[in-house]
């Protein structure tokens, strides 16, 4: 299991290079108010002096401190330290001259032996970020140490809480420092080291505080208690070690850190070892062997060991998944391009493939949340257009009185023996015109759907497009100026369909001859049923007379079916000749031509009759024209429009763009594309190597 330490510092190297925070490594955060130890803890464990120190805020930056264990007679090598096989029993062995020895991130493969060089670079690196007034930066400084007297180990040193800002510090610098803590100890596989100095009351803890609001039931927080030898005479902090003032999953561990003086007069760390175990042998015998610097760093090896084989598993499903996106994103993004004209008509081809597979309903990417291409086109056919017209009701807006005034108008001066037929085709030809509007629209909307079918295949189907927004753009331009083109055609061959149905009204059309028929003989029934209702004081002769003249006028045609009433009785001409207003006064002039049509009174049974015999023929005739309009315009829309676009869009598209002049700027890519492309190629890049890394840890490594 010691491997597994070596494993999660490679991959933190290996995270390190592309900047990433999108994986949550295990690792320990030390947490802990201003001056409460945290440093001191940490050179305790590496047994050298190497952290900068001072009053007020030292630390302002995060420092990713990695612990490794080197043999004794190991010599320094630089690059695989991080090899689970170069360690056995839990040490790496390197090869001859055994010493201590630093390597940062930022400064390559440079080696520090001298531990105050170490010290002077991290304080160089933190005001290089930083600045020098007392400001904090969450840019992290990595640090490795060497040595044979550390156990494996990766801490991060955060800086210490404060409450209020001294000097030139930002007057947010309590709620900075606090995020940025947050920010560390958020992550779900780090263990929170919470310092907290032994003289002062553990329930004011800021450390525990802030470690309890992201860990609630404590299950990955360990407390340290530091200057356990400078609380007060006459109290120890028994109760504290023993976890009865504030219990903590993990345990608490005391520690005695040098003082000021200590570090003054240069006192070594193995010195300070012994006064720390003599202190703890000499205050707490029945704790010593559970306190100090020593078991603490025992400890926290084993806790992370612990902790990273737990994380393991989910952290090698996380690294793959993400790879996978990365894979499909760097995908969207194309290669660069080297050959631009098999570039462009790749494209060109693409596009027009994807938009008419979209109208015929094979595309790739099948929209679920709302009908598009093809399929809205036949929704409009069907459903839009199709309810418009049977909607139109055959009569609509032409009353009684209006098909009466255009039958008298069609005799002219002369008094009708018949019901004339140019006043059913005037009236027949008015409904049909009707048709017309609803049509057009039809055409209007059909050509809104291909417009947005462009919109479909860039989202959706062509998303190298969003790589080249001039390309796009001129695409865009083509596809609508096809359709723009098209649409008047459309529009006229629909006009046409219209005008052609009012260019000959065909009363030998046989639904109509049908219809016709049926009327007759509904019509002979009505006028039986009269005969029969007819007192007994009329001339058996004149009834059968009347019939007979009836008979031979109802020879099956329409005509004869509206000689009703030819003889008409006198009344009826008196009654209407009646309803025409008097001469006017002497001295009051009147226009003869606006002789008003009388509404308010009664029709004759003759004048019912014939506006009755008219309507059934228009309604007739109309149902028959919408039926063929109903037909005609959707296949006069595909014609001349939706297939003359797919069948000349690739052709139009080529011959509009494929031009070596504007080659260059069509295929210039968007700003940011080429740094996004090599942003996720890097990604992409570390994701692999570090499931290459996780990958080489046999099963047995695991427990």
């Amino acid at each position: 299991m010691e491997a597994l330490i070596p494993v999660i510092n490679k991959l933190q190297d290996v995270f390190n290079t592309v900047g990433a925070d999108i994986i949550h490594l295990p690792q320990i955060a030390v947490v802990g108010t201003q001056s409460s130890g945290k440093s001191s803890v940490l050179e305790s464990l590496v047994g050298k002096d190497l952290l900068p120190r001072g009053t007020g805020i030292v630390t302002r930056r995060p420092l990713i401190l990695q612990l490794v264990h080197v043999d004794p007679e190991d010599s320094r090598k630089t690059g695989e330290e991080n090899d689970p096989n170069a360690w056995k029993n839990g040490r790496l062995y390197k090869g001859l001259d055994g010493e201590e020895w630093g390597k940062f991130l930022h400064t390559k493969s440079k080696i520090y032996t001298d531990f105050d060089e170490i010290r002077q670079e991290i304080e160089s690196e933190t005001e290089r970020i930083s600045g020098n007034n007392k400001g904090i930066s969450d840019e992290p400084i990595h640090l490795k140490i060497f040595s044979p007297y550390v156990v494996n180990l990766t801490l991060v040193d955060l800086p210490g809480i404060t409450k209020v800002p001294v000097g030139d510090q930002p007057k947010d610098i309590e709620l900075q420092i606090r995020d940025l803590i947050l920010k560390y100890i958020s992550n779900p596989n780090c263990i929170i080291l919470a310092v907290t100095a032994a003289n002062t009351d553990m329930a004011t803890s800021e450390a525990l505080k802030v470690a309890r609001e992201v860990d609630l039931d404590g299950r990955r927080t360990l407390a340290v208690v530091t200057k356990l030898d400078l609380m007060d005479a006459g109290t120890d902090a028994m109760d504290v070690l023993m976890g009865r003032v504030i219990p903590v999953k993990l345990g608490l561990i005391g520690v005695v850190n040098r003082s000021q003086l200590d570090i003054n007069t240069k006192k070594s760390m193995a010195d300070a070892m012994r006064n720390e175990h003599a202190f703890l042998q000499k205050k707490y015998p029945s704790l010593a062997n559970r306190n100090g610097t020593k078991y603490l760093a025992r400890t926290l090896n084993r806790l992370l060991m612990h902790h990273i084989r737990d994380c393991l598993p989910e952290l090698k499903t996380r690294i793959n998944v993400l790879a996978a996106q990365y894979q499909s994103l760097l995908s969207s993004y194309g290669e660069p391009v080297e050959d631009q004209s098999a570039t462009l008509l790749q494209l060109i081809t693409k596009f027009a493939t994807e938009y008419c597979n979209t109208i015929d309903g094979t595309a790739k990417y099948i929209e679920t949340a709302e009908l598009c291409g093809g399929a809205r086109i036949c929704y409009i056919f069907h459903e839009t257009f199709g309810r418009t017209l049977e909607s139109v009701y055959p009569l609509g807006g032409l009353t009684t009185i209006d098909v009466l005034t255009a039958i008298r108008n069609a005799t002219g001066p002369r008094p009708a023996l018949f019901v004339p037929e140019v006043s059913f085709e005037l009236l027949v030809k008015r409904q049909v015109k009707r048709l017309e509007e609803p049509s057009l629209r039809c055409v209007e909307l059909v050509h809104e759907e291909m417009q947005r079918i462009i919109q479909h295949c860039s989202n959706y189907s062509t998303q190298e497009l969003l790589r080249f927004p001039k390309l796009h753009d001129a695409i865009v331009e083509v596809v609508t100026s096809l359709l723009r083109k098209r649409l008047p055609v459309t529009n006229e061959m629909v006009h046409n369909l219209v005008a052609i149905e009012l260019a000959y009204i065909n009363t030998k059309h046989p639904d109509f001859a049908d219809a016709c028929g049926l009327m007759n003989n509904n019509i002979e029934e009505q006028r039986r049923n009269r005969i029969r209702e007819m007192p007994s004081s009329v001339p058996r002769d004149k009834m059968s007379g009347g019939a007979q003249g009836e008979q031979e006028g109802g020879t099956g045609t329409w005509r004869g079916m509206l000689k009703k009433g030819e003889d008409g009785q006198g009344d009826d001409k008196s009654k209407l000749h009646s309803s025409i207003p008097a001469s006017p006064q002497k001295g009051h002039a009147v226009n003869l031509l606006d002789v008003p049509v009388p509404v308010a009174r009664k029709l004759s049974a003759r004048e019912q009759r014939d506006c009755e015999v008219i309507e059934r023929l228009i309604k007739s005739y109309f149902l028959i024209v919408r039926k063929n309009i109903q037909d005609s315009v959707p296949k006069a829309v595909m014609h001349f429009l939706v297939n003359h676009v797919k069948d000349s869009l690739q052709s139009e598209l080529v011959g509009q763009l494929y031009k070596p002049a504007v080659l260059n700027d069509l295929l210039t890519e968007s700003e940011d594309m080429a740094q996004h492309r090599n942003e996720a190629a890097d990604m992409l890049k570390a994701l692999q190597k570090a499931s290459q890394v996780i990958a080489e840890i046999r099963e047995t490594h695991l427990w």
